[in-house]
């Protein structure tokens, strides 16, 4: 059975991404909430667990790749902590939800806007990040995940 690919879920608290490989296989990436990056889930072994899925309320999706982004951002603003731009950023997204919860409303559309548009441009800044990384520079930043490390 062929599948479409990239296809995207939320396994736990973890974006998981699914993609086609060279040879017509599966791969799969889950987001470390301790680093904030994503990974090579070594041996696939989600893959057909997200695929078939049906009932299982710890997996969501699948979805499209703007709710991945979105989902994505939502768990590494929670779980993670730095210093840098993005970090300032989502400081910026909590604001706003803190006005929203001290004045007991909903967000406007413009204010879901603009997290929408704050997410996308850290989800970036993650990506540069991890492209900088691997080509062998140095952080940009610190980040320190709010998980006990066992988690």
């Amino acid at each position: 059975m062929a599948f479409q690919t990239p296809m995207f879920y939320k396994y736990y608290s973890r974006t998981y991404r699914i993609d086609s490989t060279p040879d017509g296989g599966l791969m799969g990436t889950i987001l470390n909430l301790h680093t904030g990056f994503f990974e090579q889930d070594q041996d696939s072994s989600h893959i057909l667990e997200l695929i078939w899925s049906t009932t299982e309320s710890n997996i969501r999706g699948p979805f499209d790749e703007e709710k991945f982004v979105q989902e994505t951002e939502f768990e590494r603003s929670l779980y993670l902590t730095g210093d840098g731009p993005i970090f300032a950023l989502y400081d910026t997204i909590k604001g706003i939800d803190d006005v929203v919860r001290r004045e007991e409303r909903r967000r406007t559309p413009q204010e879901v806007a603009l997290i929408q548009a704050l997410r996308k441009r850290t989800f970036k800044m993650w990506e540069d990040e991890a492209a900088r990384r691997a080509a062998g520079e140095p952080p940009s930043f610190t980040v320190t995940s709010r998980l006990s490390p066992r988690q």
